[in-house]
């Protein structure tokens, strides 16, 4: 005995407490197609949605398109004819589609003639839409995070860096820009000037006492200048240990004009957050260091 046939009939009403744009907008998303072809079946005629049907596949479409908001009907198939998307079942042993007849890939909205499958993406149409109607009545369920001993920690693991870093003077950590290395160099040299006129002074009661002390300041004045130029190399995002490449000659004094015009990193680095935007007293120090720089140049070009 032949297994009985079903159809889903729609004819544009829809479920309770279900707007017109929202239905369509689920129908699209359920059916992947176009706008156009959804606005096609709210003209108020009588539209069949899908035919030849079992029983237990027409309920699946019934709850699938009920939930998306049409309130369609199950009615029994008597023709069992061509449904809205042809497959093997419905044609005769060697005919072909209509040529006239065209469709939309409910997958890739791909424009062909009807056909079982997809020119574009492949896939078989029938099979693909009853698919899209088993997802809609029982969709995945979603696994919350506490619920597996594998998800992705909620605490924040990250260290969280402030936004500028804290200016060390005397520390080989953190990071000074451009204006900063010149200002704190301006004030390294104002600052041991006098210590070296001290050390000059004490040559006139002993010339060992003198000396000790020179060596003494000259080396205080070497470790504090270093302490900058490290800095000023973690700003750029370079090693510190780089500085020692000033102790090479000519390439030496390259690399430290390079200290001075390789702007730093606006980002954190690996050496920390950026420093902290320039103050008046920096731009006015790191003026005057440009300025004495620049005098320099300009007596040595004048003076014999």
């Amino acid at each position: 005995m032949t297994q009985a046939r079903f159809k889903i009939v729609f004819n544009g009403e829809l479920m309770p407490d279900i707007n017109l744009e929202t239905a369509k907008e689920n129908l699209a998303r359920l059916f992947k197609s176009d706008h156009t072809r959804i606005n096609s079946l709210f003209n108020g005629a009588t539209v069949d949605i899908k035919r030849d049907l079992s029983e237990n596949e027409a309920d699946q479409y019934l709850k699938a398109l009920q939930g998306a908001g049409a309130k369609v009907r199950k009615e029994p198939d008597l023709a069992a004819s061509l449904s809205l998307v042809e497959t093997d079942d419905h044609r005769e042993e060697g005919s072909e589609p209509a040529g006239n007849a065209q469709m939309t890939c409910p997958k890739c909205a791909h424009p062909q003639a009807k056909a079982v499958e997809c020119s574009a993406c492949g896939i078989v149409i029938e099979k693909f839409i009853a698919r899209q109607a088993l997802l809609a009545e029982n969709p995945p369920q979603v696994v919350s995070a506490s619920a597996t001993p594998y998800a992705t920690p909620k605490a924040a693991v990250a260290e969280t860096l402030p936004e500028f870093s804290e200016l060390k003077a005397l520390s080989t950590d953190g990071r000074i820009g451009r204006l900063r290395y010149l200002a704190w160099s301006m004030v390294l040299m104002l600052a041991c000037l006098p210590l070296f006129g001290v050390a000059a002074g004490f040559f006139a009661v002993s010339e060992i006492l003198g000396g000790l002390l020179m060596v003494v300041v000259g080396i205080a004045v070497a470790v504090v200048g270093i302490m900058f130029g490290v800095q000023r190399l973690h700003d750029i995002g370079w090693s510190g240990w780089l500085l020692l490449v000033t102790l090479v000659p000519v390439v030496g004094g390259v690399f430290s004009l390079l200290l001075f015009i390789i702007p730093g990193s606006s980002e954190a680095n690996r050496f920390g957050p950026p420093p902290p935007p320039n103050s008046t007293a920096v731009k006015v120090l790191a003026g005057l260091w440009l300025a004495a720089i620049g005098l320099g140049l300009v007596l040595a070009i004048a003076l014999p």
